[in-house]
């Protein structure tokens, strides 16, 4: 029994201890296998260099470099240091200086890559040279340093020790020489390796005289052919260097592309200025539902921000969507910033689904919440009484083409842009068949790259079922959105905003608060009924005051529609062109004919137009447009009770009473005398006849009162003013319409 207790007890401490070993070794092993995982993480910078290089670009880049090789010294993680190298000219000694730098040991561990996106030539070529690798776009030459002339000796020699360091292995001196001569002929030929004990075939770029000296020697030459004829300007095509394996190591057709090449995550595509706490950030917020009154708000929101010269622009948004037309404005509004040199940022904490999804996607980068959503941007129709329906797709065409131009501009993948509005898309997962690019199309997409994409598997949020949509982790992965953060706090970190500075959301003026007011239904009505009933007294009273609070209703009704984007010139025109030909029936043209019903009309057309917003589906155009005619009939419906009640009561309450127009001469005693009222059964022909006398108890201008005998009744002058008090002769009688002269 004891003997069995020993042996149990010295094989549990065995098992403890293997165990412990084995725990220390798989930790060992995790804790190795995270350095490499690490360092496959690079950090990198984009920066531009525009000419002409001087003091101030030098300081921009060496600050920049040195800082970047500080950071990636103390995380243990490479570093990359990518210049954009624009066309331009440049003083020789100041890109010599430069040069300089880029390959001195201050350097020593940050890769640094020349991307060529246009052609360069120059002495600019001399910051390619300096760099470790070459990126260029397929179709961008680089070369002919001396421009078609000759340099000084000095300056090749400069040149000629700048590309023997090597620093770049895939240029050499007869490659630089051919750059500088155009008379230089050059060659690529393959040659045996000189190591021993092997048998490998060896490519070099050499010149004709390097040529003819290697030929006298006992080196095996095949494979001659020539790279640069004699005569010819020194300048070297990317995809053609690319295929003989000179002068550049890949070939890209934009930012994002390079920055895939070396692994760099997208927040290094934008260039953050040295001084981070001089920048100017504003922050603007997106929340609510999307329609045209918000629409109009944020691009005053945004022009406010450019105004005040802001160096970037943060979009707080968190929104279930709106109208498609709003969205996609607001969209290319932020896109088009990218043109003034303002950096965008769309931050969602919470969600950005549908035309919100659309504004997000015209941002330089998105920032979002691990679990925020993004996508679902879908048009649907709304009709009344039913459930929404998916648009169909004559709206979803225009639709993915406004989705695949913002995809275009800002370097998303196109194929998922297109798959948040479009559910029977397929994204596939497709990798470069040369440099190993990771990106995402489309069958139809991979189908065109002629085999330049090798299809993988398909995402599984494009399953034909729904909608794409993804938080904000898996966003990042399919390279929609930058990494995620968690709080408002690391966004500001990211986007380089200094910890003190705080970011307060551009208040709403009182233009904006009075806007969003008037643009409410009830302040519309009552806009539109307050105008036509002060014409409307305005004709009893004739003060003038009442006529100018009319037109302050009208203008203030057409400047809110303006000002809340559903209205234009268009709506203006059409009501002044509407008053103008009722003014036309009134006072020139007598009787009520074409000038007076298309002087209603013409107004109506207006009211309404000023108060739609026209989207791309018909059934919410006709839904709309059926909801504001109604609301100006309603309108129109109130200024007639109410005309009909001040016709019946004023001139019975006291006070008013005096203000009823009564014969001239009256006793201030004596009743005022009514407009005559005929029953239905009775016309005005039985009242009055043609020649019959009468006198003006107003001026008629056109029109006015006169009386015939004990009636009192509406005239018109058949052209020029009566005075009061004139002598009349009715000459014309049309249905309730009586014309008369002064006698």
């Amino acid at each position: 029994m004891c003997v069995t207790k020993s042996v149990s007890r010295r094989f549990f401490i065995w098992i403890c201890f293997v165990a412990f070993f084995f725990a220390c070794s798989v930790d060992s092993l995790l804790i190795a296998d995270e350095v490499p995982i690490k360092k496959r993480l690079p950090i990198g910078q984009f920066l531009t260099v525009t000419s002409p290089v001087d003091d101030a670009v030098f300081n921009r880049i060496s600050t920049t470099a040195l800082k970047l090789q500080q950071q990636a010294s103390q995380e243990e993680r490479p570093a990359v240091l990518v210049l954009q190298i624009e066309p331009g000219t440049s003083q020789f000694h100041h890109i010599q200086g430069l040069a300089k730098f880029l390959t001195s040991s201050q350097l020593s561990n940050i890769t640094t890559v020349a991307w060529i996106p246009a052609t360069v030539t120059g002495p600019n070529v001399l910051i390619a040279l300096a760099c470790k690798q070459i990126v260029m776009h397929p179709d961008a030459k680089l070369g002919d340093i001396g421009r078609g002339k000759p340099l000084e000796i000095d300056e090749q020699q400069a040149i000629l020790a700048l590309a023997q360091k090597r620093h770049n292995n895939k240029i050499n001196s007869a490659i630089v020489r051919g750059m500088m001569d155009q008379q230089e002929q050059l060659w690529r030929i393959r040659v045996r390796s000189l190591e021993a004990g092997t048998d490998e075939l060896e490519s070099r770029v050499i010149t004709k005289d390097e040529l003819e000296t290697l030929r006298k020697t006992n080196v095996t030459i095949e494979n001659v052919e020539i790279v640069k004829e004699a005569g010819v300007l020194g300048t070297f095509q990317g995809s053609a260097s690319r295929s003989l394996d000179i002068l550049v190591s890949q070939t890209a057709e934009n930012r994002l592309s390079v920055a895939s090449l070396y692994g760099l995550q997208r927040e290094s595509l934008r260039e953050i200025p040295i001084e981070k706490e001089n920048r100017k950030v504003r922050l603007i917020k997106v929340d609510g539902i999307i329609d045209r009154l918000q629409e109009s708000f944020l691009v005053r929101q945004i022009e406010r921000a450019v105004a005040d010269d802001a160096q970037a622009i943060v979009f707080e948004i968190d929104s279930p969507g709106g109208l498609l037309v709003a969205s996609i404005t607001l969209a290319n509004a932020i896109a088009d910033l990218e043109t003034k040199k303002i950096r965008t940022v769309a931050y969602v904490p919470h969600e950005a689904i549908s035309g919100a999804a659309i504004i997000s996607l015209g941002c330089d980068e998105i920032i979002m919440h691990p679990d925020a959503k993004i996508g679902d941007a879908g048009p649907i129709e709304m009709r009344p009484g039913q459930p929404f329906e998916r648009a169909p797709e004559k709206i979803l065409s225009p639709l993915k083409v406004a989705l695949r131009e913002l995809a275009e501009k800002k370097h998303r993948p196109i194929a998922i842009c297109e798959a948040m509005a479009d559910r029977s898309l397929k994204v596939f997962q497709v990798t470069h068949r040369d440099n190993g690019r990771v990106w995402y199309m489309s069958e139809l997409d991979i189908h065109a790259s002629n085999g330049e994409w090798i299809k993988g598997a398909q995402l599984r949020e494009t399953n034909g079922e729904l909608l794409f949509t993804s938080n904000g982790v898996r966003a990042n992965e399919l390279k929609i959105s930058e990494s995620p953060v968690n709080d408002f706090e690391e966004l500001k970190s990211r986007i380089g905003v200094p910890p003190g500075m705080k970011l307060v959301p551009i208040e709403k003026t009182w233009v904006d608060r009075v806007v969003f007011s008037l643009n409410h239904p009830a302040m519309v009505m009552l806009m539109i009924v307050m105008g036509v009933a002060l014409i409307y007294v305005e004709l009893h009273f004739m003060t003038g005051i009442l006529g100018i609070l009319s037109v302050l209703c009208f203008a203030l009704f057409f400047w809110s529609s303006f000002m809340g984007g559903t209205a234009g010139w268009l709506e203006v025109v059409l009501f002044v062109l509407g008053l103008g030909c009722l003014g036309l029936e009134i006072f020139v043209v007598p009787g009520f004919g074409v000038f007076g019903v298309s002087g209603i009309l013409l107004v109506l057309a207006s009211l309404i137009m000023a108060g739609h917003s026209w989207s791309f589906d018909f059934a919410t155009n006709l839904e709309e447009l059926t909801w504001k005619t109604g609301q100006v009939i309603l309108s129109l419906g109130i200024v007639v009770a109410f005309g009909v009640t001040f016709a019946r009561f004023l001139p019975s309450l006291p006070g008013f009473d005096s203000m009823v127009l009564g014969p001239p001469g009256a006793n201030a005693d004596e009743p005022r005398l009514r407009l005559e009222t005929f029953p239905s059964t009775t016309f005005i022909n039985d009242a009055v006849s043609i020649g019959d006398s009468g006198t003006a108890l107003t001026m008629l201008r056109p029109s006015g009162k006169a009386r015939f005998d004990n009636r009192i009744l509406d005239v018109i002058s058949e052209g020029p003013f009566i005075m009061a008090d004139a002598n009349l002769e009715v000459i014309a009688i049309s249905g309730n319409r009586i014309v008369v002269r002064e006698a």
